[in-house]
């Protein structure tokens, strides 16, 4: 396989030694697996459980979680390396944005003693997996329109909803669940946050076809009453909203993550390809006309890579706020800049793009996911209207 040209002629100054060792050494296990394995895998309806594992035992599935629940200790921004060089070396681990990323944030951050010793462990070295619910068939990824309700039943909760593109549902022991509860004094929804095991009674998933190629499958949920213990709720019932968004924010620098690495395995096959396929005597590469589309698309994925670990150190700092902007601008440029490339990859390749021997064409499909999912690209440009901009609200 082709490696990926560097993130940085400068990264010395924008990353710790421990960093970029990290980042090395990520890239020499998903240089050992590789795009091949990926399609195969996928192929086959498997799940990359090899990679996965290996992963976790060198202790890269937990590098954000704490070292006193087996993790190692660093933050988001050391999980993002992780998951740009192995989508670098064409075998990202979606999975990655959500069960360390999301679920592991929140439950390190504001669950009880009890949930971080029982999740933590198996996250950080990957033997458990966590699925996230919050997107509703109405609401979307709106938490002031979710629909999923939970009541109190005696000392327990009963959860009531449906849930769409909830991604790895089939292969996670646990899933996250975005709900909302009345308040008792406004009597006002809020939302709040529980962990549901796989097998709980009352909970059903249902596979939803997609035409996007990816190890890691699609679930509509239904909760039809689901009765949870009262340790079921993650942290404090007031503080959902905070909670939701310590969760929202990785995800979002994740996403970025992902569709970094994604860009940089196209690009890095398009700048091989054009290096040595010869066309009138000479490498395609020689031409402007393919040189330049493919040099832009390096920069943009240079600059959208900035803003990712911008973000990711406001967040590990504890600057949420400033985290909150960051993410959505980084996850809104790395988007644009991972379909950028992408697309000019397969257009350098002409018909072999779309072969699976050189493995873009799928990405076709997988680079406008980072511009769909977690979050549009128009509700960011909405967010940095009203937020950043300080215009009003359309809605």
């Amino acid at each position: 396989m082709t490696e990926a040209p560097p993130t940085s002629a400068g990264q010395a100054l924008l990353e710790t030694t421990e960093q970029r060792d990290l980042r090395a050494a990520v890239a020499a296990l998903g240089a050992r697996y590789g795009r091949a394995y990926f399609q195969r895998v996928t192929a086959e309806g498997k799940h990359t459980d090899e990679l996965w594992g290996e992963a976790g035992k060198l202790g890269y599935l937990g590098v954000n979680l704490p070292e006193r629940y087996g993790g190692g200790g660093r933050g988001v921004t050391e999980l993002a390396i992780v998951l740009e060089e192995l989508g670098a070396a064409g075998c990202p681990l979606l999975m990655l944005v959500v069960s360390p990323a999301i679920c592991g944030t929140v439950i390190s951050r504001f669950g009880t003693d009890e949930q971080r010793a029982r999740w933590l462990p198996g996250l950080a070295d990957g033997s458990r997996k966590m699925a996230f619910g919050i997107t509703e068939p109405d609401a979307g990824s709106n938490s002031h329109r979710i629909t999923t309700t939970a009541r109190r039943g005696g000392t327990d909760w009963l959860l009531t909803g449906r849930k769409v593109f909830i991604s790895g549902v089939d292969i996670a022991d646990a899933t996250l669940i975005v709900g909302r509860t009345e308040d008792s004094r406004t009597g006002r929804l809020k939302p709040c946050l529980f962990i549901v095991d796989r097998d709980t009674p009352g909970f059903e998933r249902r596979p939803i076809p997609m035409e996007l190629q990816a190890p890691e499958k699609q679930f509509e949920l239904v909760l039809d009453d689901v009765r949870l213990p009262a340790d079921a709720l993650v942290g404090e019932e007031d503080a959902g909203l905070l909670q939701l968004f310590a969760g929202l924010n990785p995800e979002r620098i994740m996403t970025a993550a992902f569709a970094l690495g994604m860009g940089r395995y196209a690009l890095g096959q398009a700048v091989d390809y054009a290096r040595t396929r010869t066309v009138w005597k000479q490498p395609i590469g020689a031409h402007q006309a393919v040189a330049h589309p493919l040099a832009q698309a390096h920069i943009e994925l240079e600059l959208a890579g900035l803003m990712t670990r911008k973000a990711a150190q406001l967040y590990d700092a504890g600057d949420d706020v400033g985290a909150g902007e960051a993410a959505n601008m980084a996850k809104y440029a790395a988007a644009e800049a991972g379909l950028k490339a992408v697309d000019q990859a397969v257009h350098t390749l002409g018909g072999n793009g779309l072969t699976t021997e050189y493995g873009l064409a799928a990405l076709l499909n997988a680079a406008r996911v980072a511009r769909i999912a977690p979050v549009s690209r128009e509700m960011i440009l909405n967010y940095v209207s009203h937020s950043s901009l300080g215009l009003p609200k359309s809605y």
